[in-house]
């Protein structure tokens, strides 16, 4: 990955930031969560899937590259405050989340696993001209699982990187995870995943059983 991403002190995910795959009433301001930086996995690398589950679920999402130090940030002035984006994979135990949400608790465990968050090396801010302008697609085994474009935001970049700012300090290299068109589904052991953002970048990741069993 980047090295401005692995200089980053947090990950920050966006839930049910786009139209098709928010089923629900929309969010009134939006679904925040944290994931930690040790999730990270550079292209190329195997998403590992815990030795108790069977697989996992993708989601294909526009990462957000914080350039520089940014508090209260105005909505007009938040890009300035980015340096580029990624393709980042927002990866979920789902059986883990289920039981996490069945009991009210937070989603750390399901989505903070080791090579729980793949990303690709950062696109320069200036290769892209408009953040909503761009189609996010992935792969299963080379069958199409997801595809959309990111107009399909219900919160824009601007508005993510304000809102946030006005609650924590976003550092230089932290990444906003802006949410997933429809189509995610699992991937288990064996399988392989490519994805990317149609003429930018692509990346490709195994997935494979994890050796070592997850403490309980």
């Amino acid at each position: 990955m980047a090295n401005l991403i692995e200089k980053g002190t947090k990950i920050i995910g966006v839930g049910r930031n786009y139209v098709d795959s928010n089923p629900a009433p929309m969010p009134k301001e939006p679904v925040l969560f944290l994931k930690p930086t040790s999730s990270y996995l550079a292209n190329g690398g195997t998403i590992e899937i815990p030795a108790s589950m069977e697989h996992l679920w993708y989601e294909a999402e526009l990462a957000v590259v914080i350039g520089k130090k940014a508090r209260d940030v105005s909505e007009s002035e938040a890009l300035d405050y980015v340096a580029g984006y990624a393709l980042g994979l927002d990866m979920t135990a789902k059986e883990l989340q289920a039981t996490i949400k069945a009991t009210g608790l937070p989603w750390l465990l399901a989505k903070g696993l080791d090579t729980f968050t793949p990303i690709s090396e950062m696109i320069s801010k200036d290769a892209v001209p408009d953040p909503h302008n761009l189609e996010l697609w992935l792969k299963v085994d080379g069958e199409l699982k997801q595809k959309g474009p990111t107009s399909d935001m219900i919160f824009k970049v601007p508005y993510l990187v304000s809102h946030i700012s006005s609650f924590m300090t976003l550092a230089e290299g932290d990444v906003i995870l802006t949410g997933t068109p429809e189509g995610i589904g699992p991937v288990k052991p064996g399988q392989k995943i490519t994805a990317g953002i149609t003429g930018l970048i692509d990346v490709h990741f195994d997935a494979e059983k994890r050796s070592t069993p997850v403490s309980h």
